[in-house]
């Protein structure tokens, strides 16, 4: 019973100091750790002592595995060489320097340094891209932080593996080579194995439940066999989440992928936030342990102090050249990946935030290592410290570096052409697939629901100043009201008893199948910064049409479509054609003028003339720019 009020207690105070954070729109894994230590200090708060294999081997599998699910393979691929230096380069960089630095202020041996240098490497992502969502990153740098993230362990627990057995005078330059090429080969092998065998399996499982039930396998399947062979488990965890991931549209069900969505942003939101509490209420009992140690207090305190400036420093001593370096000695680098802004690794050397890894590493330290309470109240201050300074400051150095993070306006902008062009797809399918012998009614309808979902995402588009509701925008309010009244009707009918419980909860299912298609959530939609009009695009490359098209014309009758004057209909949004300059009324708007002044003219480009907006649409090959 102690056990299961515990537990309860854990998870509704992370929950509601996590929705406090969010609220107010301060970093959560900081609010969580000075709650946490504030509770260690209190009476009737029981010793809390993280076991390393809790975290290791039942947190760390989950929070690695969810992460990967959700990265991109094709950014990782893109940006593979920045995060190979960083999880790879940076964290041996680190872990020497720190371990310098370890040795030079305590007396204990260089491998237990090392080892000690090993344990705070690696800077928890979680921390970092929870503040970079916040504040608004751009994508490039959060990708490469959560790659960093996803490998970085892996090269951190094989250096202390390393550095441990050093100390007990086993291990040779060459063994501890061969212990990083069987960790990343091993693991990499396991982990494409697993996410084949998973694959396999997924395409003949239909039940979203199952599926799901395979999913939370997943990261420990991968994991544990990956430890067995004396590989990286890590390794073994990220590979198969990035393939399982990125062929989870071929290997699942769309319901299985909602599903799979949910239950793991949930298990991911109660372990991140519930590990950062209990590193807080740690605190004390390494405190008090440390304290007790046999070293002067003013020495004990220094040498903290001293660890974790230089685990800031090191950083962006690191981060630096390894940036511009690689672009100066070979052209085909640079070429292939101009050299970014000196804010990007200014923002990257002040991500370095520690975490729940260092700090379940730090006690796989063997017990007969000298000063053992010191090094670890060292690891301690580096992860609190971190999380203070710059987890703090994180926020302002975005701001004050004027980086732009993800654009709602460019986003929905790309989301409408990349909508545009796949409903192109399906209504060629249907004209394909639909013979004579198909009613009539049924194409129709099927023309008139893509049609809907294109012309919401281009709606997106307009200016807010008007009150006047969007086409789509009364379909859904209007849509919503009627879901209401037809649920309160289910419930009556409920209430009566007159039908049996199975018959109510399908039309129930049924129901709420649409109700969240029609409210649907946008992932993080919530945590970006407030967005300025839309302003300019960028784009790929453009086809011949957009190349030749200027970026504007005279306007033929500006403000206002002619025809919809003539015709006594209104219009939602106005394009303007950038051959001739005449303005016409959107595919949203009833007389669908623009899509009519392409067809009479064959004039191929039309650009949006709404306040704010400067992008341009090529209807010969329906292309966005």
């Amino acid at each position: 019973m102690d056990i299961a009020v515990a537990l309860v207690l854990l998870v509704a105070t992370s929950t509601i100091l996590a929705a406090a954070a969010r609220q107010f729109r301060v970093s959560e894994p900081l609010v969580l750790t000075l709650a946490g230590i504030a509770g260690s200090y209190l009476p009737f708060v029981p010793e809390v002592a993280l076991s390393p294999d809790l975290v290791l081997l039942g947190l760390l599998p989950p929070l690695l595995y969810t992460t990967a699910i959700r990265t991109s393979l094709v950014d990782f691929k893109a940006n593979r060489r920045s995060i190979g230096l960083l999880s790879v380069g940076l964290v041996l960089f680190t872990t020497f320097g720190v371990g310098a630095v370890a040795w030079l202020l305590l007396p204990v041996p260089f491998a237990a340094a090392v080892a000690v240098g090993a344990v705070i490497a690696p800077p928890d992502a979680v921390a970092a891209t929870s503040i970079a969502r916040r504040v608004g990153m751009p994508r490039r740098i959060v990708t490469i932080l959560e790659g960093e993230s996803l490998f970085n362990d892996a090269t951190a627990l094989v250096a202390l593996r390393t550095a441990i057995a050093a100390s007990a005078g086993s291990v040779s330059v060459l063994h501890a080579a061969g212990d990083f090429v069987r960790a990343a080969v091993g693991g990499v092998a396991v982990g494409i194995a697993v996410a084949l065998l998973l694959g396999t399996l997924r395409r003949r499982i239909t039940d979203p439940v199952l599926d799901t039930t395979v999913s939370f396998l997943a990261p420990f399947l991968a994991y544990l066999p990956a430890e067995e062979i004396h590989a990286s488990g890590v390794i073994a965890v990220v590979v198969a989440g990035l393939i399982l991931g990125h062929r989870a549209p071929v290997w699942q069900s769309a319901a299985s992928r909602i599903a799979e969505r949910t239950n793991w942003r949930t298990v991911e939101f109660l372990l991140e936030n519930s590990v950062f509490l209990l590193i807080g209420l740690q605190v004390r009992v390494i405190v008090d342990n440390a304290w007790r140690s046999p070293l002067n207090h003013g020495q004990l305190i220094g040498a903290c102090l001293g660890i974790l400036a230089a685990t800031v420093l090191l950083r962006p001593i690191w981060v630096f050249p390894a940036t511009y370096l690689p672009r100066r000695l070979s052209r085909r680098v640079r070429e292939a990946d101009p050299s970014p802004p000196w804010r990007y690794p200014a923002v990257i050397s002040w991500a370095g935030m520690r975490g729940v890894v260092t700090l379940a590493a730090v006690f796989l330290l063997p017990q007969d290592i000298p000063y053992r309470d010191v090094l670890v109240l060292a690891a301690l201050v580096v992860v609190g410290g971190t999380l203070l300074l710059q987890g703090t400051t994180l926020p302002w150095l975005v701001h004050r570096l004027h980086l732009r993070g993800p654009s709602r306006s460019e986003d929905a902008l790309q989301e409408a052409g990349l909508m545009q062009q796949v409903t192109n797809a399906g209504l060629r399918a249907l004209a394909e697939h639909s013979d004579d012998d198909t009613p009539a009614e049924v194409t129709e309808g099927l023309r008139q629901r893509v049609g809907h979902q294109v012309n919401a995402a281009w709606e997106r588009l307009g200016p807010n100043e008007s009150d006047l509701l969007t086409p789509s925008e009364h379909y859904r309010r209007l849509r919503l009201l009627m879901l209401q009244a037809e649920r309160e009707e289910l419930l009556k009918v409920r209430d009566s008893g007159v039908l049996d419980h199975e018959v109510l909860q399908a039309v129930m299912r049924v129901l709420d199948l649409e109700e969240s298609l029609i409210d649907r959530f946008d992932e993080g939609e919530d945590e970006l910064p407030p967005d300025e009009p839309l302003r300019s695009v960028i784009s790929g490359l453009e086809c011949e049409h957009l190349q030749a098209a200027p970026r504007t014309a005279r306007p033929d009758t500006p403000g206002r479509c002619q025809e919809c004057i003539e015709e006594g209909l209104s219009w939602v949004h106005l394009r303007m054609c950038l051959t001739c300059g005449h303005v016409a009324c959107c595919d949203s708007s009833d007389g669908k003028h623009a899509d009519k002044h392409y067809a009479h003219t064959d004039h191929p480009v039309m650009r949006s003339v709404e306040a704010g907006e400067a992008w341009r649409w090529c209807y010969t090959d329906s292309q966005l720019g």
